[in-house]
Parts: structure tokens; sequence; C-alpha cells
């Protein structure tokens, strides 16, 4: 599947959960989840054959195997689960929640998923994902979160403008997706 359908397809379930009143910030929550157990599960498989920490009956092929409400007491489960894991593993899980109501539409974002090997795509294009979906929830004036995300076509004028030289400093407080430093390396 090329670049733009994936893109396409994991925006479209945005449009769908904001309906059920799924936020876009919520949605990139359950998605960034789901996201990191199945690829939890891609690198635990050969060729990777990694150890993987998250306790038995909580991974991706348990989601995946489920339907209904089975599925959405499971998903309840593993979040609630993975949160009280040592380590890194209950840092990325704590304080979890689904705030994905509709088990049919869990399931899914689950198969969604499942079909694609996020483990083997380049970074540049979850990074197209991540910056779409914040860039909708900026849009989402319920959400207040405009202030948080300065918008593509912005920061490339302002890095026109600023013309950044490698050898001399350069500050972005409030990097969040570090748009300004990468783009200031290509312009």
């Amino acid at each position: 599947m090329n670049e733009s359908s994936i893109i396409s397809k994991v925006w479209s379930f945005a449009n769908v959960l904001r309906d059920d009143g799924v936020s876009y910030g919520d949605y990139l929550e359950q998605l960034t989840y789901l996201l990191f157990l199945k690829m939890v599960d891609e690198l635990s498989k050969p060729p990777y054959s990694r150890p993987i920490n998250v306790p038995a009956g909580y991974g991706w092929e348990d989601l995946k195997s489920m339907k209904g409400s089975e599925l959405e007491i499971h998903y309840n489960k593993t979040l609630k689960e993975l949160s009280q894991a040592k380590g890194t593993l209950g840092q990325i899980f704590t304080k979890s929640q689904n705030k994905i109501q509709d088990p049919a539409k869990l399931f899914k974002i689950i198969d969604m998923i499942d079909k694609e090997e996020w483990s083997v795509m380049g970074s540049d294009l979850k990074g197209r994902i991540y910056e779409g979906l914040l860039e909708k929830n900026a849009e989402d004036t319920k959400s207040g979160a405009g202030q948080y995300f300065t918008p593509r076509p912005l920061i490339r004028t302002m890095v026109e403008c600023v013309k950044p030289e490698p050898s001399k400093p350069m500050c972005d407080p409030a990097s969040g997706t570090g748009g300004f430093f990468l783009l200031s390396m290509i312009i």
C-alpha cells in the first residue's frame, strides 16, 4: 500500500470517531497505544526476534483475535495491566484509558493497523501521519489546541525569513515535532 493511502486511511478513522465524540487528540492517543503494541509484536518476530516485556495475554495477538464486547473489555484490561508494568512500558501506558466506546470501531482500527508492517515504515511517513492528526486537532476549535501547532507553510516562511545557519545557535523552546529545526536543515 502506498504512503498516501495509509495516511488517508488513518486520518479517515479520526473523522469516523469524531462523530462518536472521540476528539482527534484522543484518537491520536489510542492510535499510539495500539501502534506501540503492534510494533512490539513485529519486533518480537524474525528477523528481529527481540525480547518483549508485554505481559502474557496482553499483547497484540490477543487484541486482534477478539471482537465485540470481549474486545472492549480486554482492551480496557490491557491498558490497565500495561499501566502497572515496571519500567518504560508502565511509563508509556501511565493513566491510559480506552476512549473508543464502540467495540466495532475499535476492531476496525485494530484491523487497519494489523494489515500494515509499521516497524519497516520510514519515520517520515509515521511523522506525516502524526503531524496531520496534530494539525486536525489544532483545527478543531472545541479542543483549543491551535495554540500548540504551527502549520507547515508558516514554519517554512519563518525559516526562509530567519535563514538559520549551521554554525549559528537556534532555539525553538516549544519544539513539539521539531518542525522548525528539521526545515532549517533542508532550506
